[in-house]
């Protein structure tokens, strides 16, 4: 399989689907939880039991936002359908989460021509903390089973750990590294990662950057370089600028987010630790306020529990049983 077919999964296998589950089980428990009491005593859908349910949403990460525009559509079906009983409440609120999904075209990735590109050039983004070496090492992983050649660039030059890290990695799922010593040019450990791609025929190369606190001034700039710099060794990268965040963090998580597309052209997100929180609802809101699409979701430690993300699902996962 290679890059282009690794890409174009729609659906999760059995194995996948397992896994994700059970990545969401504090997230379903807490949600479900909720929901039964929003609706104890209740026959109908009226403004009681949506006042509640929008308490539900906000107070499982969804966001206030995100939770307002549901809201507002099951009202509309509600007044449309006339009479909508409590146990129909899942059924349109598992529909309107997945339609959500779909418009925020997560799950869908007919825009990146993985194909066209040699290397495929990805820059990861991140504050510290969030995973985002482990997502690095999880990826190249992936990738290298899907039949590609992988090299990673340890271009977070700030923190020795970081270079380690990724080496490590490296070493581990039996994939090239290119690094400088610590404090030296991120942009040009950049430059020879993709001078190394090119010269070896690398199918991917996977660059880390400084996971500095997103509210730092230079962020923007240090980005910027970086991109620069690659573009004069492969036209047109980064291909890819794929932020993790934790989703344990919960609303933080969107405040990271809106920081780092305010900073870079971020095209593709991945949400680490679902497995570890009930927060998982931070998907939705995510997916549905950035309009970026929500591509790689870890559920669990192991190296084969990063997952390419699939809406349909997850969005089963969280209303089974």
């Amino acid at each position: 399989m290679g890059l282009f077919d690794f890409f174009k999964k729609k659906e999760n296998t059995a194995q996948e689907q397992q896994a994700l589950d059970t990545g969401l089980e504090k997230t379903k428990d807490s949600f479900f939880s909720k929901i039964t009491r929003a609706v104890a005593g209740k026959s109908t859908v009226d403004d009681d039991v949506l006042d509640d349910l929008e308490e539900v949403l906000v107070t499982s990460d969804v966001g206030v936002t995100t939770t307002l525009k549901i809201i507002e559509r099951i009202q509309a079906r509600v007044a449309r359908d006339k009479y909508v009983s409590t146990s129909e409440l899942h059924t349109l609120l598992r529909d309107e989460i997945q339609q959500l999904l779909a418009e925020n075209n997560s799950n869908d990735f007919s825009n990146f021509e993985y194909g066209s590109h040699k290397p495929y050039v990805i820059m990861v983004v991140g504050v510290n903390g969030v995973g985002k070496t482990t997502t690095i090492g999880k990826l190249a992983h992936k990738l290298k089973q899907a039949g590609n050649q992988v090299v990673l660039g340890a271009a977070d030059t700030f923190r020795a750990a970081a270079v380690d890290q990724i080496k490590l990695w490296g070493e581990r799922v039996g994939v090239k590294v290119v690094a400088q010593a610590m404090g030296s040019d991120p942009a040009s450990v950049a430059y020879d990662t993709l001078r190394s791609a090119v010269a070896n025929g690398d199918d991917v190369a996977i660059i880390d950057t400084a996971g500095r606190l997103h509210n730092k001034v230079g962020l923007m700039n240090e980005l910027t370089k970086i991109k620069n710099v690659m573009e004069k060794v492969v036209p047109g990268a980064p291909h890819e600028i794929l932020l993790v965040l934790d989703a344990s963090t919960g609303q933080n998580a969107i405040e990271q987010c809106k920081q780092f597309t305010e900073a870079t052209a971020v095209n593709a997100l991945a949400l680490t630790k679902l497995d570890g929180t009930a927060k998982g609802g931070v998907v939705i809101g995510i997916s549905d306020q950035f309009k970026i699409p929500v591509k790689y979701i870890g559920v669990g430690e192991g190296i084969e529990h990063l997952q390419l993300f699939d809406r349909k699902g997850f969005v089963d996962s969280l209303f089974k049983g």
